[in-house]
Protein backbone atom coordinates (compact mmCIF):
# COMPACT_ATOMS: atom_id res chain seq x y z
CA UNK A 1 0.00 0.00 0.00
CA UNK A 2 2.84 2.42 0.85
CA UNK A 3 4.34 1.79 -2.57
CA UNK A 4 1.10 2.84 -4.26
CA UNK A 5 0.94 6.03 -2.18
CA UNK A 6 4.57 6.80 -2.99
CA UNK A 7 3.92 6.20 -6.69
CA UNK A 8 1.04 8.65 -6.83
CA UNK A 9 2.98 11.26 -4.84
CA UNK A 10 5.85 11.08 -7.31
CA UNK A 11 3.43 11.39 -10.22
CA UNK A 12 2.02 14.60 -8.70
CA UNK A 13 5.48 16.08 -8.34
CA UNK A 14 6.93 15.06 -11.68
CA UNK A 15 3.81 14.77 -13.86
CA UNK A 16 2.65 11.51 -15.34
CA UNK A 17 3.57 10.98 -18.96
CA UNK A 18 1.47 7.94 -19.78
CA UNK A 19 -2.13 6.98 -19.12
CA UNK A 20 -1.03 3.58 -17.82
CA UNK A 21 0.61 5.29 -14.84
CA UNK A 22 -2.69 6.50 -13.33
CA UNK A 23 -3.24 4.76 -9.97
CA UNK A 24 -6.28 2.60 -9.32
CA UNK A 25 -8.61 4.18 -6.81
CA UNK A 26 -9.89 2.30 -3.78
CA UNK A 27 -13.49 1.79 -2.66
CA UNK A 28 -13.02 4.75 -0.28
CA UNK A 29 -12.47 7.15 -3.20
CA UNK A 30 -14.90 9.76 -4.44
CA UNK A 31 -15.08 12.28 -7.27
CA UNK A 32 -16.93 15.55 -6.88
CA UNK A 33 -17.69 18.79 -8.66
CA UNK A 34 -16.55 21.97 -6.91
CA UNK A 35 -18.45 25.17 -7.59
CA UNK A 36 -16.91 28.44 -6.44
CA UNK A 37 -18.67 31.76 -5.92
CA UNK A 38 -18.36 34.72 -8.24
CA UNK A 39 -15.66 37.24 -7.40
CA UNK A 40 -15.02 40.93 -7.96
CA UNK A 41 -12.76 40.67 -11.03
CA UNK A 42 -14.35 40.34 -14.47
CA UNK A 43 -12.84 36.90 -15.05
CA UNK A 44 -14.31 35.77 -11.70
CA UNK A 45 -17.71 37.38 -12.28
CA UNK A 46 -19.46 34.11 -13.14
CA UNK A 47 -17.86 31.77 -10.60
CA UNK A 48 -15.76 28.70 -11.28
CA UNK A 49 -16.03 24.91 -11.61
CA UNK A 50 -13.43 22.18 -11.01
CA UNK A 51 -13.28 18.44 -10.34
CA UNK A 52 -11.95 17.00 -7.09
CA UNK A 53 -10.59 13.46 -6.72
CA UNK A 54 -10.00 12.09 -3.22
CA UNK A 55 -8.98 8.73 -1.84
CA UNK A 56 -8.17 8.48 1.86
CA UNK A 57 -6.59 5.05 1.37
CA UNK A 58 -4.09 6.30 -1.23
CA UNK A 59 -3.67 9.72 0.37
CA UNK A 60 -5.00 11.48 -2.74
CA UNK A 61 -6.81 14.83 -2.61
CA UNK A 62 -6.32 16.80 -5.81
CA UNK A 63 -8.26 19.25 -7.95
CA UNK A 64 -8.35 19.14 -11.75
CA UNK A 65 -8.93 22.72 -12.86
CA UNK A 66 -9.76 23.53 -16.49
CA UNK A 67 -9.84 27.26 -15.79
CA UNK A 68 -6.10 27.96 -15.72
CA UNK A 69 -4.62 30.71 -17.90
CA UNK A 70 -1.33 32.56 -17.97
CA UNK A 71 -1.12 36.34 -18.55
CA UNK A 72 2.57 35.88 -19.34
CA UNK A 73 1.97 33.49 -22.22
CA UNK A 74 3.33 35.05 -25.47
CA UNK A 75 0.76 37.24 -27.28
CA UNK A 76 -1.82 36.70 -24.54
CA UNK A 77 -3.85 39.84 -25.26
CA UNK A 78 -3.52 39.53 -29.04
CA UNK A 79 -4.72 35.94 -28.87
CA UNK A 80 -7.62 37.07 -26.67
CA UNK A 81 -8.71 39.59 -29.32
CA UNK A 82 -8.27 37.03 -32.11
CA UNK A 83 -10.30 34.38 -30.29
CA UNK A 84 -7.28 32.11 -29.93
CA UNK A 85 -6.89 32.24 -26.16
CA UNK A 86 -5.39 29.10 -24.68
CA UNK A 87 -6.54 27.73 -21.33
CA UNK A 88 -5.03 24.72 -19.60
CA UNK A 89 -5.91 21.89 -17.27
CA UNK A 90 -3.93 22.24 -14.05
CA UNK A 91 -3.65 19.82 -11.13
CA UNK A 92 -2.97 20.88 -7.56
CA UNK A 93 -3.68 19.80 -4.03
CA UNK A 94 -7.14 20.57 -2.68
CA UNK A 95 -5.69 22.66 0.16
CA UNK A 96 -3.75 24.86 -2.25
CA UNK A 97 -6.81 25.26 -4.46
CA UNK A 98 -9.00 26.22 -1.50
CA UNK A 99 -6.54 28.77 -0.13
CA UNK A 100 -7.34 31.33 -2.84
CA UNK A 101 -11.08 31.21 -2.14
CA UNK A 102 -10.49 31.38 1.59
CA UNK A 103 -8.42 34.54 1.10
CA UNK A 104 -11.09 36.14 -1.11
CA UNK A 105 -13.94 34.96 1.13
CA UNK A 106 -15.81 33.26 -1.72
CA UNK A 107 -18.02 30.28 -0.95
CA UNK A 108 -17.20 26.83 -2.30
CA UNK A 109 -19.75 24.02 -2.59
CA UNK A 110 -18.97 20.38 -3.27
CA UNK A 111 -21.23 17.89 -5.04
CA UNK A 112 -20.10 14.28 -4.65
CA UNK A 113 -21.02 12.19 -7.67
CA UNK A 114 -22.64 8.78 -7.27
CA UNK A 115 -20.23 6.72 -9.38
CA UNK A 116 -19.15 3.11 -9.28
CA UNK A 117 -15.50 2.34 -8.62
CA UNK A 118 -15.07 1.51 -12.29
CA UNK A 119 -16.55 4.86 -13.31
CA UNK A 120 -14.35 6.73 -10.84
CA UNK A 121 -11.25 5.05 -12.22
CA UNK A 122 -12.46 5.82 -15.73
CA UNK A 123 -12.75 9.52 -14.89
CA UNK A 124 -9.38 9.62 -13.14
CA UNK A 125 -7.72 7.99 -16.15
CA UNK A 126 -9.39 10.60 -18.36
CA UNK A 127 -8.15 13.48 -16.18
CA UNK A 128 -4.63 12.08 -16.08
CA UNK A 129 -4.59 11.66 -19.85
CA UNK A 130 -5.87 15.21 -20.26
CA UNK A 131 -3.15 16.44 -17.94
CA UNK A 132 -0.33 15.18 -20.17
CA UNK A 133 1.64 18.14 -21.56
CA UNK A 134 0.46 17.45 -25.10
CA UNK A 135 -3.21 17.33 -24.03
CA UNK A 136 -3.69 19.86 -21.24
CA UNK A 137 -4.08 23.00 -23.40
CA UNK A 138 -7.38 23.79 -25.11
CA UNK A 139 -8.89 26.62 -27.13
CA UNK A 140 -11.00 28.68 -24.73
CA UNK A 141 -14.45 29.92 -25.64
CA UNK A 142 -16.30 31.99 -23.00
CA UNK A 143 -19.69 30.53 -23.92
CA UNK A 144 -19.05 27.12 -25.46
CA UNK A 145 -15.78 25.80 -24.07
CA UNK A 146 -14.80 26.98 -20.61
CA UNK A 147 -14.06 25.51 -17.18
CA UNK A 148 -17.77 25.04 -16.50
CA UNK A 149 -19.15 23.89 -19.87
CA UNK A 150 -16.43 21.22 -19.90
CA UNK A 151 -18.22 19.63 -16.93
CA UNK A 152 -21.13 18.55 -19.10
CA UNK A 153 -18.86 17.71 -22.04
CA UNK A 154 -16.73 15.36 -19.93
CA UNK A 155 -19.73 13.57 -18.45
CA UNK A 156 -21.25 13.10 -21.89
CA UNK A 157 -17.93 12.05 -23.39
CA UNK A 158 -17.28 9.45 -20.69
CA UNK A 159 -20.76 8.05 -20.11
CA UNK A 160 -22.59 8.80 -23.36
CA UNK A 161 -26.36 8.42 -23.43
CA UNK A 162 -26.33 7.01 -19.89
CA UNK A 163 -26.05 10.64 -18.75
CA UNK A 164 -29.32 12.58 -19.00
CA UNK A 165 -29.51 16.31 -18.30
CA UNK A 166 -33.02 17.11 -17.08
CA UNK A 167 -33.89 20.74 -17.79
CA UNK A 168 -37.19 20.79 -15.91
CA UNK A 169 -35.66 22.99 -13.20
CA UNK A 170 -35.35 25.87 -15.70
CA UNK A 171 -38.20 28.38 -15.67
CA UNK A 172 -37.30 28.97 -19.30
CA UNK A 173 -34.41 28.35 -21.64
CA UNK A 174 -32.52 31.61 -21.75
CA UNK A 175 -30.43 33.08 -24.52
CA UNK A 176 -26.68 33.36 -23.95
CA UNK A 177 -26.98 37.12 -23.59
CA UNK A 178 -29.74 36.78 -20.99
CA UNK A 179 -27.63 34.31 -19.04
CA UNK A 180 -24.61 36.61 -18.96
CA UNK A 181 -26.76 39.57 -17.91
CA UNK A 182 -28.02 37.62 -14.91
CA UNK A 183 -24.56 37.89 -13.37
CA UNK A 184 -23.61 41.46 -14.28
CA UNK A 185 -25.01 44.94 -13.78
CA UNK A 186 -26.38 45.99 -17.17
CA UNK A 187 -25.30 49.59 -16.46
CA UNK A 188 -21.63 48.74 -15.99
CA UNK A 189 -18.77 49.28 -18.39
CA UNK A 190 -18.01 45.55 -18.36
CA UNK A 191 -21.53 44.55 -19.37
CA UNK A 192 -21.75 47.38 -21.89
CA UNK A 193 -18.51 46.18 -23.50
CA UNK A 194 -19.78 42.60 -23.60
CA UNK A 195 -23.11 43.67 -25.11
CA UNK A 196 -21.22 45.76 -27.64
CA UNK A 197 -18.90 42.91 -28.68
CA UNK A 198 -21.54 40.16 -28.76
CA UNK A 199 -23.25 39.61 -32.08
CA UNK A 200 -26.76 38.42 -32.78
CA UNK A 201 -25.57 34.80 -32.59
CA UNK A 202 -25.74 34.96 -28.77
CA UNK A 203 -29.43 35.85 -28.87
CA UNK A 204 -30.44 32.27 -29.59
CA UNK A 205 -31.71 30.10 -26.76
CA UNK A 206 -29.07 27.93 -25.15
CA UNK A 207 -29.75 24.21 -24.91
CA UNK A 208 -30.14 22.66 -21.47
CA UNK A 209 -26.52 21.50 -21.50
CA UNK A 210 -25.27 24.82 -22.88
CA UNK A 211 -26.62 26.58 -19.78
CA UNK A 212 -23.78 24.80 -17.98
CA UNK A 213 -21.23 27.31 -19.30
CA UNK A 214 -22.14 29.21 -16.14
CA UNK A 215 -20.88 27.45 -12.97
CA UNK A 216 -24.03 28.22 -10.97
CA UNK A 217 -26.14 26.57 -13.66
CA UNK A 218 -23.72 23.63 -13.86
CA UNK A 219 -24.14 23.13 -10.11
CA UNK A 220 -27.92 23.22 -10.41
CA UNK A 221 -27.81 20.91 -13.41
CA UNK A 222 -25.87 18.27 -11.46
CA UNK A 223 -28.82 18.21 -9.05
CA UNK A 224 -31.06 17.32 -12.00
CA UNK A 225 -28.86 14.83 -13.86
CA UNK A 226 -29.14 11.05 -13.92
CA UNK A 227 -26.66 8.31 -14.76
CA UNK A 228 -28.14 5.01 -15.86
CA UNK A 229 -31.50 6.15 -14.57
CA UNK A 230 -30.27 7.06 -11.06
CA UNK A 231 -29.47 10.52 -9.66
CA UNK A 232 -25.87 11.49 -10.38
CA UNK A 233 -25.66 13.55 -7.20
CA UNK A 234 -24.85 11.50 -4.11
CA UNK A 235 -24.65 14.32 -1.60
CA UNK A 236 -23.76 17.99 -1.38
CA UNK A 237 -22.00 20.13 1.20
CA UNK A 238 -20.54 23.60 1.74
CA UNK A 239 -16.76 23.61 1.96
CA UNK A 240 -16.50 27.36 2.51
CA UNK A 241 -19.59 29.22 3.64
CA UNK A 242 -19.36 32.91 2.78
CA UNK A 243 -21.96 35.40 1.60
CA UNK A 244 -22.38 36.09 -2.10
CA UNK A 245 -20.26 38.97 -3.38
CA UNK A 246 -22.50 41.91 -4.28
CA UNK A 247 -21.39 44.09 -7.18
CA UNK A 248 -21.08 47.68 -6.04
CA UNK A 249 -22.22 50.37 -8.47
CA UNK A 250 -21.76 54.13 -8.49
CA UNK A 251 -24.00 55.86 -11.03
CA UNK A 252 -21.64 58.80 -11.81
CA UNK A 253 -19.08 56.24 -13.02
CA UNK A 254 -21.54 54.25 -15.13
CA UNK A 255 -21.82 54.37 -18.94
CA UNK A 256 -25.43 55.57 -18.76
CA UNK A 257 -24.38 58.64 -16.75
CA UNK A 258 -21.64 59.58 -19.22
CA UNK A 259 -23.79 58.93 -22.30
CA UNK A 260 -26.56 61.09 -20.81
CA UNK A 261 -23.95 63.76 -20.12
CA UNK A 262 -22.80 63.51 -23.74
CA UNK A 263 -26.40 63.77 -24.93
CA UNK A 264 -26.98 66.92 -22.88
CA UNK A 265 -23.69 68.46 -24.03
CA UNK A 266 -24.41 67.68 -27.68
CA UNK A 267 -27.96 69.07 -27.46
CA UNK A 268 -26.62 72.28 -25.90
CA UNK A 269 -23.85 72.72 -28.49
CA UNK A 270 -26.31 71.97 -31.29
CA UNK A 271 -28.69 74.64 -29.96
CA UNK A 272 -25.90 77.25 -29.98
CA UNK A 273 -24.80 76.09 -33.45
CA UNK A 274 -28.37 76.58 -34.66
CA UNK A 275 -28.57 80.05 -33.11
CA UNK A 276 -25.31 81.17 -34.73
CA UNK A 277 -25.77 79.20 -37.99
CA UNK A 278 -22.44 77.46 -37.54
CA UNK A 279 -21.16 73.97 -36.78
CA UNK A 280 -18.81 72.70 -34.11
CA UNK A 281 -16.17 70.93 -36.14
CA UNK A 282 -14.44 69.20 -33.27
CA UNK A 283 -17.68 67.79 -31.87
CA UNK A 284 -18.62 66.28 -35.23
CA UNK A 285 -15.08 65.05 -35.83
CA UNK A 286 -14.99 63.36 -32.42
CA UNK A 287 -18.43 61.71 -32.74
CA UNK A 288 -17.78 60.41 -36.25
CA UNK A 289 -14.22 59.27 -35.54
CA UNK A 290 -15.03 57.41 -32.33
CA UNK A 291 -18.13 55.67 -33.70
CA UNK A 292 -16.21 54.77 -36.86
CA UNK A 293 -13.31 53.29 -34.91
CA UNK A 294 -15.68 51.31 -32.65
CA UNK A 295 -17.51 50.00 -35.71
CA UNK A 296 -14.25 49.03 -37.41
CA UNK A 297 -13.18 47.10 -34.33
CA UNK A 298 -16.55 45.31 -34.17
CA UNK A 299 -16.30 44.48 -37.87
CA UNK A 300 -12.85 42.97 -37.29
CA UNK A 301 -14.24 40.88 -34.41
CA UNK A 302 -17.02 39.71 -36.75
CA UNK A 303 -15.01 38.91 -39.86
CA UNK A 304 -11.37 38.45 -38.89
CA UNK A 305 -11.32 36.52 -35.60
CA UNK A 306 -12.24 33.05 -34.39
CA UNK A 307 -14.68 34.25 -31.72
CA UNK A 308 -17.95 32.34 -31.87
CA UNK A 309 -19.90 35.08 -30.05
CA UNK A 310 -19.01 38.16 -32.15
CA UNK A 311 -20.30 37.38 -35.70
CA UNK A 312 -23.39 39.08 -37.14
CA UNK A 313 -23.01 42.06 -34.83
CA UNK A 314 -25.46 44.75 -35.95
CA UNK A 315 -23.97 47.34 -33.62
CA UNK A 316 -22.06 48.29 -36.77
CA UNK A 317 -25.27 49.89 -38.00
CA UNK A 318 -24.93 52.79 -35.54
CA UNK A 319 -21.16 52.51 -35.08
CA UNK A 320 -20.74 52.77 -38.84
CA UNK A 321 -17.11 52.03 -39.83
CA UNK A 322 -17.11 54.62 -42.64
CA UNK A 323 -17.66 57.33 -40.03
CA UNK A 324 -13.95 57.10 -39.24
CA UNK A 325 -13.17 58.37 -42.74
CA UNK A 326 -16.02 60.87 -43.04
CA UNK A 327 -14.88 62.42 -39.74
CA UNK A 328 -11.98 64.16 -41.48
CA UNK A 329 -14.38 65.99 -43.80
CA UNK A 330 -15.51 68.09 -40.83
CA UNK A 331 -11.97 69.18 -40.04
CA UNK A 332 -10.39 69.81 -43.41
CA UNK A 333 -13.30 71.19 -45.45
CA UNK A 334 -14.99 74.49 -44.72
CA UNK A 335 -17.93 73.72 -46.98
CA UNK A 336 -19.65 70.38 -46.59
CA UNK A 337 -19.50 68.16 -49.71
CA UNK A 338 -22.60 67.62 -51.80
CA UNK A 339 -22.69 63.88 -51.07
CA UNK A 340 -22.83 64.36 -47.30
CA UNK A 341 -26.66 64.72 -47.01
CA UNK A 342 -27.12 61.32 -48.68
CA UNK A 343 -24.56 59.85 -46.29
CA UNK A 344 -26.35 61.36 -43.29
CA UNK A 345 -29.73 60.03 -44.46
CA UNK A 346 -28.08 56.62 -44.84
CA UNK A 347 -26.65 56.85 -41.31
CA UNK A 348 -30.07 57.77 -39.91
CA UNK A 349 -31.62 54.91 -41.87
CA UNK A 350 -29.11 52.46 -40.43
CA UNK A 351 -29.99 53.56 -36.89
CA UNK A 352 -33.65 53.03 -37.77
CA UNK A 353 -32.83 49.55 -39.13
CA UNK A 354 -30.96 48.75 -35.93
CA UNK A 355 -33.99 49.74 -33.87
CA UNK A 356 -36.18 47.51 -36.05
CA UNK A 357 -33.82 44.55 -35.53
CA UNK A 358 -34.03 45.28 -31.79
CA UNK A 359 -37.85 45.34 -31.82
CA UNK A 360 -38.16 42.04 -33.69
CA UNK A 361 -35.40 40.56 -31.49
CA UNK A 362 -32.93 39.68 -34.20
CA UNK A 363 -30.33 41.19 -31.86
CA UNK A 364 -30.78 42.57 -28.37
CA UNK A 365 -28.77 45.73 -27.78
CA UNK A 366 -27.69 47.39 -24.56
CA UNK A 367 -30.34 49.86 -23.32
CA UNK A 368 -27.41 52.03 -22.26
CA UNK A 369 -27.03 52.86 -25.96
CA UNK A 370 -30.26 54.90 -26.13
CA UNK A 371 -28.77 58.30 -25.13
CA UNK A 372 -25.83 57.64 -27.46
CA UNK A 373 -28.20 56.93 -30.37
CA UNK A 374 -30.10 60.14 -29.58
CA UNK A 375 -26.80 62.03 -29.55
CA UNK A 376 -25.94 60.80 -33.03
CA UNK A 377 -29.46 61.41 -34.34
CA UNK A 378 -29.47 65.01 -33.07
CA UNK A 379 -26.17 65.72 -34.75
CA UNK A 380 -27.06 63.96 -38.02
CA UNK A 381 -30.33 65.91 -38.30
CA UNK A 382 -28.64 69.21 -37.54
CA UNK A 383 -25.93 68.59 -40.14
CA UNK A 384 -28.64 67.82 -42.69
CA UNK A 385 -30.25 71.18 -41.96
CA UNK A 386 -26.91 72.96 -41.94
CA UNK A 387 -25.95 71.51 -45.35
CA UNK A 388 -28.92 73.36 -46.87
CA UNK A 389 -27.74 76.77 -45.67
Amino acid sequence: MKARILFFTISLLLGVQALAQAPQLSEKSQISLLTCAAGDELYYAFGHSSFRVQDSVLGIDVVYNYGTFDFNRPNFYLNFVKGKLIYSLSRRSFDDFLFEYEMEKRWVKEQILDLTLEQRNQLLAFFENNYLPQNRDYLYDPLLNNCSSITGDILKDQFGDAIVFDGSYLNEQYTFRQLVRQFMNINSWSMFGIDLAFGSVVDRKATVQEHMFLPYYAMEQIRHTSLNGKPLLKRERSVLDYDEHIQQSFFPLSPLFWFCLLLGFTALITYFDHQHKTRSRWLDFTLFLLTGLVGTFLLVLWLATDHTSTPKNFNVLWAFPLNAIVAFVFIFQDKLPQWLPKYLWTALGLIGLMLLLWIIKVQIFSPVLIPLLLTLAIRYVYLLRYSKL
